[in-house]
């Protein structure tokens, strides 16, 4: 069983890797929000952050502060939203876990105060 569940996994087999470490590697989102969004992935199959371990969080805020770097090189963003979803009510599809990095720029959204509270839209302002 755990085998399968390790072959059926997108992300049990790293591709398309653009940095990595020991325990994470990152790769850009096939489906971006913004140019440059980025997951940072962990190589254990592990469901969420909460089952993560302290070494597996080091190595992914590690690539996180790499991928920032690059993105800030590359496209020159604004600003970030950094994500984890946790469980299929915060709307995790992939039950593996990985973390958006998500270049932001000025004019992508009318009005992006609130940030990350949209996910629930209708108390992203306050």
């Amino acid at each position: 069983m755990h085998e399968k569940r390790l072959l059926e996994c997108p992300f049990c087999q790293p591709e398309e890797v653009i940095l990595e470490n020991r325990l994470a590697w990152a790769r850009y989102d096939p489906f971006p929000v913004n140019p440059g969004h980025m997951l940072v992935i962990t190589r254990r199959h592990v469901s969420d952050f909460f089952h993560s371990t302290k070494e597996e969080r080091t190595a992914i805020n590690s690539l996180l502060e790499e991928a920032k770097l690059l993105l800030d090189k590359k496209y020159n963003p604004d600003g970030y939203n950094i994500g984890i979803n946790c469980g299929t009510a915060a709307g995790q599809t992939i039950m593996h876990l990985h973390i958006h990095l998500i270049p932001r720029y000025k004019g992508d959204m009318d009005d992006p105060r609130g940030g990350v509270r949209g996910v629930i839209p209708e108390k992203q302002k306050y």
